[in-house]
């Protein structure tokens, strides 16, 4: 199969709100958890391509996106913009519920309003990443390939470091960073913190 990588342009919004949507449930499509397609992409897609472009990648297959990496150069700086231009108008959109319930829609609202915040443990891995890829598209060799094209361009970019978090229960993600050459910086409740200087 024939995979083409490109950066980000902006006529790939909207495969990114979709794909971030058919892997938002641990890989699997989480439509049937949102009764808004759009509000998973709005917190874990769009803010990156949006202020960070220059880092954002998009893989295809015969013309039709079916990846993503995006990311941030600086986590502290991409906290501040994104607090200021991109969550203001979404909270106005999606107000808090005063009866918030635990469900995947509420989960993400309060981060939305809460905003996207930088653990001390991350402070000399300044870049931090997401990368989806279709069930499909695996298993071919893109995923690596993807980090391999973000990384060296933080690389050309002088960053320091950068790093990502992955659910403690996704055995394969945990595996796939560690043989990218990850090293576990951090653990949390639900998640590990990988990083990688650069």
């Amino acid at each position: 199969m024939s995979f083409q990588i490109h950066p980000y342009q902006p006529e790939d919004l909207p495969s990114l709100y979709k794909i971030c949507l058919q892997t938002g449930d641990g890989g699997q499509d989480a439509s049937h958890l949102f009764a808004d397609e759009k509000l998973i992409g709005h917190f874990y897609a769009a803010p990156y391509a949006i202020l960070n472009p220059e880092v954002c990648f998009v893989v295809s297959h015969n013309n039709e996106a079916c990846g993503y990496i995006v990311g941030c150069q600086s986590s502290s700086i991409f906290a501040q913009q994104s607090d200021q231009q991109w969550f203001p108008s979404l909270r106005e959109q999606y107000p808090l519920s005063e009866h918030s319930e635990d469900s995947f829609t509420d989960n993400l609202l309060i981060l939305i309003h809460h905003g996207y915040h930088v653990r001390p443990e991350y402070a000399d891995y300044p870049a931090h990443l997401h990368i989806n890829l279709l069930p499909n598209t695996q298993g071919n060799g893109i995923g690596r390939k993807l980090m391999t094209t973000f990384i060296d361009k933080l690389r050309e970019l002088k960053v320091a470091g950068v790093h990502l978090e992955v659910s403690r229960s996704n055995l394969g993600a945990v595996s796939f960073y560690e043989k990218l050459g990850f090293n576990a910086i951090g653990e949390f409740e639900h998640s590990i913190g990988y990083g990688m200087k650069l």
